[in-house]
């Protein structure tokens, strides 16, 4: 159950959130300077692997916030991958309890999600798109950082109705998505529901790996209001309400977790008649961006920053894509990030929003794989989201780095970059599981190619292209 201080922290936090709108790009500014000191200050205290080097920094500004912009007090700081910390991880993390292979044995267990570490820590896993899986703890300061940015800056289609149930008590949200596994979206609802027992009444979550037939049956039974899942599952729920076996009454469809095109947003906005919120998040961060009502994705710079930059990590202007981005958590003091390489490409935009807000507005590219279309047991076209196949290779087999790629209709290959016995062992089991999996929905007649020793396809994120149609 949250604390006295965990309630504080929380109504300080959205009642700061609320303010900041209303401060502009001068009050961005010094809540950025005031929050990157603190988190400085704090580090150079410990004896994380980011000590010396901030050591070193705070000795050259002296005592006190700086009244430099905050990029050239961080360009001074090295930057670091998932992959070296993931290495390094004893010497990331502030509390010395915390170890790597203790994490990894709770987060093998699905019946331990959102059930606190320690006593005190929440914990999810990234899914290892990038090719090395992470381990991320998140302290009281982070959650209830996430749950105010969730509870202000979500913007919902009528205000109104949002002031007069700013805890959603009124809503039915049916979340779509990969549950067996620790991650972030899954571990946040179920934390939710552990605290407020009416949110587990009237909160829903759908395995994404199940039949489109029985996610229909399961949404008409439940009767959401809320629908949250990824873009690409949304659009498939689209078509199925479009063609009458699914029927909602909708207020919101949330979407984030890949690239929300026009086209996928316009199909959701026209099949359930409501309005679409896009969010950008990732395991380091919940709740990096969302939408405004006119539609634009601001970035929550006041407890994230973001430094879009080019492959020397050289700061790129504004309105020109980045090849990734570093990110520097304001908040999180037991596992720290700074300067830390998401692996997104991101844009700012140049020119202010309409809506009045100084949060910068940008555009981010993530996954945006298209679904596959595989012949079904009677030559009908079955739809299958990539994020299906992706969860039930690194949910049953353990496989991150990999390509499946489609040739057509029912053949497609497997391939992995390692070569050797224990990769050939791997790739099999992926290969029954992928089956089997296919065999669930009618597709019996799909061949699976199995390759080792291939080098994988990147995109322009720098993220492996996992799930490749024809």
């Amino acid at each position: 159950m949250p604390t006295a201080l965990d309630c504080y922290r929380l109504g300080a936090t959205a009642l700061d959130l609320l303010a900041a709108k209303h401060a502009g790009a001068s009050g961005l500014a010094w809540r950025q300077r005031q929050r990157l000191h603190s988190l400085l200050t704090d580090v150079a205290q410990g004896h994380s692997l980011y000590a010396g080097p901030v050591q070193a920094l705070l000795r050259r500004s002296g005592p006190g916030p700086s009244t430099t912009p905050w990029q050239a007090t961080l360009h001074q700081l090295p930057v670091h991958t998932k992959s070296e910390l993931m290495q390094r991880f004893g010497e990331w993390v502030s509390d010395p309890r915390l170890t790597l292979v203790e994490l990894q044995a709770f987060a093998a267990d699905p019946a331990r999600i959102a059930e606190p570490y320690l006593g005190q820590y929440t914990v999810w896993e990234s899914s290892g798109s990038s090719g090395t899986p992470g381990f991320f703890v998140q302290d009281s300061r982070s959650m209830g950082l996430y749950d105010a940015l969730e509870l202000v800056r979500r913007s919902p289609p009528v205000p109104a109705r949002r002031w007069l149930d700013p805890l959603f008590l009124g809503e039915r949200l049916a979340f779509v998505g990969a549950i067996h596994g620790h991650f972030a979206s899954i571990v946040s609802l179920r934390r939710l529901q552990r605290l407020n027992p009416w949110a587990a009444h009237s909160t829903l979550c759908l395995d994404i790996l199940q039949p489109v037939q029985a996610l229909v049956r399961a949404l008409n039974a439940f009767a959401p209001t809320i629908l949250s899942t990824y873009p690409s599952v949304a659009t498939l729920l689209a078509e199925q309400q479009a063609q009458g076996h699914l029927r909602l009454a909708l207020r919101e469809v949330w979407t984030g977790g890949e690239t929300l095109s026009p086209a996928a947003r316009s199909c959701m906005a026209d099949s359930f008649e409501c309005a679409v919120r896009n969010h950008y998040g990732a395991s380091e961060f919940f709740s990096l961006a969302a939408e405004c009502a006119h539609g634009q994705l601001h970035a929550n710079t006041d407890w994230a920053l973001l430094e879009p930059v080019d492959e020397q990590h050289r700061a790129v202007p504004r309105g020109q894509p980045s090849a990734t981005t570093l990110l520097t958590h304001l908040g999180n003091r037991v596992q720290p990030l700074i300067r830390y390489d998401l692996g997104d490409q991101l844009c700012v935009d140049e020119r202010p929003c309409a809506c009045g807000s100084p949060l910068p507005v940008i555009a981010v590219s993530g996954r945006d794989d298209p679904p596959l279309r595989l012949a079904g047991r009677h030559g009908q076209s079955v739809l299958i989201v990539p994020l299906a196949l992706i969860s039930v290779l690194e949910d049953q087999c353990g496989l991150f780095d990999f390509c499946l790629r489609q040739h057509d209709a029912q053949s497609l290959t497997l391939a992995v970059p390692r070569s050797g016995a224990a990769a050939q062992a791997q790739l099999a089991k992926a290969v029954a599981a992928l089956q089997a999996f296919f065999a669930t929905h009618g597709m019996v007649q799909v061949r699976i190619h199995a390759q080792t020793g291939v080098e994988l396809p990147r995109g322009a994120s720098g993220k492996a292209c996992r799930v490749v149609s024809e």
